[in-house]
């Protein structure tokens, strides 16, 4: 992932990543759920502590161990949501990452943010990337104009048959529209299941790998909150993914609102560090989504 590297259901968690995660998830009776009911851990089970019954849970990164957990069940469409409380001070050459997968090797489908650790003072750089049919180096890079690390701000993936749009609280930071006619692959075949993770990865992580973890602010925490999946669960009703009386198929779902618009050219002129569709050196031809227009 790195640069050279029912119908519907709700769920929602609060959580820390030795960090804290607090989860909390709401089925279609409001009954409050536990970590393990909803979640499974993908990654150091010795890192991970389960908290007030398992209504939260914590995570650490180590010098031993990253961290991280996964939905237990896919999602084909929706809106998945989290609040993010990053890492303090010195977190260059970490990684906190917030993605969908589809898990499958081959021809995998990801969409993905990933929180890349600074130098103290240094503003924090949020990565995405969209993997289509097994292709992804769909990289764009915008610094964040706050500091994430202060308080909990949202990101949220909105998913539907027409875009793909990346938000920042309510700032649209990228859109991916569909457009297969035109031949451009877009994910719509494979559900994708919710991951969150903690790690190291220093080789490319802060300036291209320039700047190094320092081990001795370890271990590093960040902390995560109101975990929202609205969509269709897979397995379950066949009908759902294709049923235009999803919310997130409404008409004012399938494009950016005026607003909307104005707000994403302003963090693309403004804050945006790195595009894909501007590296000559990695794309002499521009890749055929850069050139079908917005």
């Amino acid at each position: 992932m790195a640069l050279y590297p029912s119908w519907s259901k709700r769920v929602v968690v609060a959580s820390f990543c030795f960090c804290f995660l607090s989860l909390f998830s709401l089925s279609s009776f409001g009954r409050p759920a536990t970590f393990l009911q909803d979640f499974r851990v993908t990654w150091s089970d010795s890192h991970i502590r389960q908290i007030d019954g398992g209504r939260a849970i914590q995570l650490v990164l180590d010098q031993n161990s990253g961290c991280g957990f996964a939905s237990k069940q896919k999602y084909l469409f929706g809106r998945v949501s989290m609040k993010i409380k990053l890492i303090p001070g010195d977190s260059a050459g970490t990684v906190t990452a917030f993605y969908m997968n589809s898990d499958t090797n081959t021809v995998r489908d990801e969409l993905d943010f990933e929180f890349l650790g600074n130098r103290t003072g240094q503003p924090y750089t949020v990565q995405t990337n969209i993997y289509a049919h097994g292709k992804g180096d769909r990289e764009q890079r915008v610094n964040l104009w706050f500091d994430p690390a202060a308080d909990f701000h949202t990101y949220t993936i909105l998913w539907n048959h027409h875009h793909i749009v990346f938000y920042v609280d309510d700032m649209p930071i990228r859109v991916y529209k569909n457009n297969e006619a035109r031949g451009v692959p877009y994910p719509k075949l494979q559900p994708m299941g919710v991951f969150s993770t903690l790690w190291e990865a220093d080789d490319w992580a802060t300036r291209g790998g320039l700047e190094k973890i320092n081990w001795s602010k370890a271990p590093f925490y960040s902390y995560y909150k109101d975990f929202d999946i609205e969509g269709c669960s897979v397995p379950g009703p066949a009908s759902c993914a294709s049923s235009t009386n999803n919310w997130w198929e409404g008409a004012s779902y399938q494009a950016l609102s005026a607003l909307d618009y104005r707000r994403y050219r302003w963090v693309r002129i403004n804050h945006m560090i790195y595009d894909y569709c501007t590296d000559r050196s990695r794309y002499p031809v521009a890749p055929p989504e850069c050139t079908a227009g917005f």
